[in-house]
């Protein structure tokens, strides 16, 4: 494909785009497909010469849409928003048009500089200390695992440069709570911590927060049988409920013992965003590392997710690589981002960043983020009000959890209830929700985030909830 070729195909491809944005709310939010339809749809072998681009866009709208699950749809309320801003969606294609190499500063300092430039808009933005310097990885799971990694290698005295764990003297332990991510405890096998060396922090009943003296008190235990207690990952904003944990407390308690605190704020971190909301991680200055995915509430398209450190030179340390081929005059005078992560190669993510802060600016971020809080703290009320429904944790930001409760209805009963009201929801295409466990028992999220999501959405929902609820179960007079 030519340069011209390629201009007159993009048009075509983004007016393609523009329609399916256009019609997002007139299909079903859940795909509409069984396990493997999509991939009947194609032949069994590759193509021996190449098609025309009229016929590649047929096959999109044809074969590829009916296999999407429209998170952009203004009545998706699962999981967590995963927000693709065409802003951003403009800096990705930019990215991908320029085709850059990031190994080095060399092989493309603009990949590197605007990176340093975002990290540090972003830092300004959140209200974080001129301590802590940022770079983009592609999830938080990545920033986790980066995280555990610096974690170990800190409380070692870097053991890597040696026998590795292998060597170490005490077992390491990782304290988590049933809220965290699951990510968290992956990120802590990988890291080679060992599944025996992981800790639950019980949590509080109503809030689900780690509770601070419970976490000391399994310190102290795993000191005085001879383990060395290395990480703690508090969350602002649990996957289940949004739960915050107290993180100046968790703080101090690291502090005491000498470990390594990482602060896993997934979604919340843009709530950070608006000052109003900056008391939800109180003692974020004495944390370690922190990881943020503005590729989800904020809505930088995916995936662009934000890892700060206050002490990059260790972080350097533990990460260095430098091969004789990546060498240059420059060492030492620049950033080399391959040196800050698992990855060496890297794309020019930071555009992502960059279009959608110039073009939609913060203020209007910010507008759309109070409306989320404003239109969950609504629904929340409504559920309050109503009769057998029930709100099961605080909802401080944008995600309310639900369970409906009629009479006579308990245990595994209820639990079937639960999820036959909420898969009724999803298999009709009208909205989506994702079920999720609470001391054992189900209950529905509702995660309200989407751009395009507006009160009369959530109102909406909230009719549906009743009506489906109503129909799968007992009346609730009951």
């Amino acid at each position: 494909m030519t340069p011209e070729e390629f201009r007159v195909a993009g048009y075509r491809l983004i007016d393609w785009i523009t329609d399916y944005r256009n019609s997002i709310e007139s299909r079903p939010v859940r795909a509409q497909v069984a396990p493997g339809d999509i991939r009947s749809r194609f032949p069994e072998t590759p193509p021996d010469s190449p098609a025309d681009f009229d016929s590649l866009l047929q096959s999109m709208t044809e074969d590829i849409l009916p296999g999407i699950t429209q998170v952009q749809h203004p009545m998706h309320f699962g999981w967590f928003p995963s927000n693709a801003s065409l802003e951003s969606v403009l800096g990705d294609m930019a990215s991908s048009g320029l085709g850059t190499l990031g190994i080095s500063w060399e092989s493309c300092p603009a990949l590197t500089e605007v990176e340093e430039v975002m990290c540090d808009w972003m830092r300004q933005l959140a209200g974080l200390s001129r301590q802590w310097e940022g770079t983009i990885h592609d999830t938080a799971s990545t920033a986790c695992l980066t995280a555990l990694l610096l974690a170990r290698e800190r409380s070692t005295d870097h053991c890597q440069t040696r026998d590795g764990l292998q060597g170490h003297e005490k077992p390491l332990t990782v304290y988590l709570t049933g809220e965290s991510h699951s990510s968290i405890r992956k990120s802590a096998l990988l890291a080679g911590f060992g599944a025996r060396n992981i800790r639950t922090v019980p949590v509080d009943p109503v809030t689900r927060a780690m509770i601070p003296e419970a976490l000391s008190d399994q310190v102290r235990d795993d000191r005085s049988r001879g383990c060395q207690p290395c990480v703690i990952v508090a969350t602002v904003g649990t996957t289940g409920v949004t739960a915050i944990d107290p993180v100046d407390s968790i703080a101090g308690i690291a502090k005491e013992n000498g470990m390594w605190v990482h602060l896993d704020a997934a979604l919340a971190g843009t709530a950070m965003l608006l000052p109003e909301c900056r008391y939800l991680w109180s003692g974020v200055e004495g944390t370690d590392s922190l990881s943020w995915n503005v590729h989800k509430w904020m809505g930088t398209v995916l995936d662009c997710s934000l890892f700060y450190v206050r002490n990059p030179e260790h972080l350097i340390r533990v990460m260095s690589t430098n091969p004789s081929y990546l060498r240059s005059a420059v060492d030492g005078a620049a950033t080399q981002y391959r040196d800050w992560g698992i990855p060496l190669g890297r794309r020019f993510r930071a555009l992502k960043l960059l279009f959608q802060l110039r073009l939609e600016g913060i203020e209007s971020i910010r507008a759309r983020l109070r409306r989320d809080i404003a239109n969950a703290k609504w629904l929340g009320e409504q559920v309050e009000k109503e009769k057998h429904w029930k709100v099961l944790a605080p909802y401080v930001l944008q995600t309310v959890c639900i369970r409906h409760e009629p009479p006579g209805l308990a245990g595994e009963a209820l639990d079937a209830h639960t999820l036959s009201w909420a898969a009724a929801i999803n298999h009709s295409g009208r909205a989506f929700l994702s079920p999720a466990k609470m001391e054992g028992r189900w209950f529905v999220r509702v995660s309200i985030g989407v751009q395009s999501t507006t009160r009369a959405h959530v109102e909406q929902l909230w009719h549906l909830m009743q009506e489906t609820a109503k129909e799968r179960g007992p009346s609730p007079s009951g």
